[in-house]
């Protein structure tokens, strides 16, 4: 249901754009390739077997790898909701 002076159907488009926004960008993310490493390039400890099977090319361990990803990105974002709410944060 679209109101104002939108046409019907205009949220949805807009929710698709932004998952298949999101989608791209994570398809782009890159991943690991190769040999995986016996050892973590971090810390130096050993990487479990399974791991290393489970993803192919990985080069650090469980530990190093959650603090990595722990860590903020910030990105810019675009509001496509356009209600007065979102732009007021």
């Amino acid at each position: 249901m679209a109101g104002g002076w939108s046409r019907d159907g205009a949220v949805n488009e807009q929710i698709e754009a932004s998952i298949q926004d999101e989608l791209a960008r994570l398809k782009a993310r890159r991943t690991p390739q190769g040999e995986s490493a016996e050892f973590c390039v971090d810390c130096e400890e050993p990487i479990p077997e399974k791991r290393r099977q489970a993803l192919p090319g990985v080069k650090l361990c469980i530990d190093c790898q959650q603090e990595r990803d722990g860590t903020f990105k910030a990105r810019g974002g675009i509001n496509r909701r356009g209600s007065k709410d979102s732009q007021l944060k």
